[in-house]
């Protein structure tokens, strides 16, 4: 019975990490209704390369493999508002949200990031 009663208690404890863990999303169609309405927190996590090539008028910018990332991201950003991350495709940009999230930020990752965001518009 202590058994039992153990493996309830982790089953439990396990099921509400993940949940933690759960991210946020947003579709790029969500996301250009979102910017016509209100002037929202966008965070492009790519890298300056990638930028030259295009980017998301009124983003910021904080390159995700900079050794500095999280503390660039917390000076650009206010933490009292909920943060839309993009990248290329949305890989980094959930990684990134990740990182943000576990020092307080209330975070959105764009699903299919700046090439879904191109082909849309």
């Amino acid at each position: 019975m202590k058994q039992l009663v153990y493996i309830l208690f982790l089953s439990f404890f396990f099921v509400n990490c993940d949940k933690d863990q759960e991210l946020k999303t947003i579709s790029t169609k969500q996301l250009k209704t979102l910017l016509a309405k209100e002037n929202i927190q966008l965070l492009d996590v790519r890298s300056p390369e990638e930028i030259k090539q295009g980017f998301i008028k009124t983003a910021v910018f904080a390159n995700y493999f900079d050794t500095n990332f999280a503390e660039k991201a917390k000076k650009l950003l206010d933490i009292s508002k909920p943060v839309y991350l993009y990248c290329r495709s949305g890989n980094r940009s959930g990684k990134s949200a990740i990182i943000l999230k576990e020092k307080g930020f209330e975070v959105y990752n764009v699903l299919g990031g700046y090439n879904q965001w191109k082909k849309e518009n």
